[in-house]
């Protein structure tokens, strides 16, 4: 019976651990597309004078 337990909580807690990861990978990429943005109108304001 603790053996049932066991696996459902590991699995649970495997399961919670790759949604964290999954958000944690979109912010990632959010702020990496934020900032390739920030360049390039940085580049073309430098580029206009």
């Amino acid at each position: 019976m603790s053996n049932k337990k066991g696996t459902a909580k590991r699995e649970a807690w495997q399961k919670k651990q790759e949604e964290q990861g999954k958000k944690v990978i979109m912010w990632i990429f959010g702020v990496l597309i934020i900032l390739a943005i920030c360049y390039m109108v940085w580049t073309f304001s430098m580029m206009a004078n």
